[in-house]
């Protein structure tokens, strides 16, 4: 399997899976969350939605090195989306101590495609 079908299906993957876990809390979870840990899910979910997103979008271009930015986004969201989800249902702080991980690597991945474009000709 090439690179670029592999990020279209974890792209579509991460996007699915937004969505069903957003349903999850907005349904599931509403009446069982405080309100504060119901924000914090949510959090979670707009961070991975649009990271599903930017990753479909790499997956697609044709103009830019993506794989590493890819893989940074990927982590974060792993690291910041689902350690919100965790956090919000368990109440355990370690898994909050995490997302900030996960926060830098969004950041990174989002320079990685600067650092790319600049290289452009």
């Amino acid at each position: 399997m090439n690179d670029k079908k592999l990020w279209i299906i974890i792209s579509a993957i991460s996007g699915f899976t937004a969505v069903a876990i957003g349903a999850f809390g907005a349904h599931g979870l509403r009446e069982k969350l405080s309100e504060q840990m119901l924000e914090v899910y949510k959090t979670g979910v707009l961070y991975q939605l649009i990271h599903s997103v930017v990753l479909l979008a790499l997956s697609l271009n044709v103009l830019i090195k993506a794989k590493l930015p890819s893989i940074f986004f990927l982590l974060g969201i792993i690291l910041f989306s689902f350690s919100l989800y965790i956090y919000s249902t368990s109440g355990i702080r370690t898994f909050a101590m995490i997302t900030p991980v996960g926060g830098l690597c969004f950041l990174i991945g989002w320079l990685l495609i600067i650092y790319e474009a600049i290289k452009l000709k």
